[in-house]
């Protein structure tokens, strides 16, 4: 411990080589980087990303009949543009067929309905949509259906579906004038929920804690 501490001092000689502090403080010092490095807990390759999104993707099938998808491994990947990560499911053989499809944010409100959605398959129950308690209407931009349970949907395109990948095209974003304050979508009402991958729960956000493109301004 005394040659750590030594080469923590000479670290810290580097760093502040113009300023004479005292022994505590450098002991001080050493301590708190001590207790910083052996404050890392890994946890190997996992999908984690904090937070990350509940979607809820809402497709046609060749008959006409909605289904719903949970999925979290999605995020915006260019201005007009969102990616998904899925494997084959219902959903991908709508999509493929109909070449449109829904994402809605999942809330405090709808928490059992949108999860039911993502534990359960259409291939398997058919009804599922319906047995979520969501009620379907077609948006007017794609063959795709808009979830009246869900304030908030973005209505798209498919741009492409390869190696798991579903690319789409954001033709237009939809919200509820119930969830939109001075014509912005007012994320206190619309009160969607985050999934954390370290307990497999879903998360209420917090509160505004700054303002983004103009609080790091201070440090010009």
């Amino acid at each position: 411990m005394i040659i750590s501490h030594n080469l923590y001092i000479l670290n810290l000689q580097v760093k502040f080589p113009h300023r004479l502090v005292s022994v505590g403080i450098f002991i001080k010092y050493c301590v708190i980087q001590e207790e910083q490095k052996m404050s890392k807990v890994d946890f190997g390759a996992k999908p984690m990303l904090f937070p990350m999104p509940v979607l809820i993707i809402g497709t046609y099938d060749k008959d006409g009949v909605p289904d719903a998808m949970n999925a979290a491994w999605g995020m915006i990947t260019d201005f007009g543009e969102i990616s998904i990560s899925l494997s084959e499911h219902k959903t991908t053989e709508n999509l493929a067929q109909t070449g449109a499809f829904t994402v809605s944010f999942a809330t405090e409100d709808t928490v059992t309905a949108c999860d039911y959605v993502g534990v359960e398959s259409a291939n398997k129950v058919p009804d599922k949509f319906e047995k979520a308690g969501f009620h379907a209407v077609k948006s007017s931009r794609v063959n795709a259906p808009l979830i009246e349970e869900l304030p908030v949907a973005l209505e798209c395109k498919v741009k492409s579906f390869e190696d798991g990948i579903l690319v789409g095209e954001i033709v237009n974003v939809t919200a509820e004038e119930s969830v939109v304050t001075d014509g912005k979508i007012d994320i206190k009402k619309l009160k969607p929920i985050s999934y954390n991958p370290a307990d497999n729960t879903y998360v209420a956000l917090g509160d505004v804690v700054g303002k983004a493109f103009s609080d790091g301004l201070a440090f010009k």
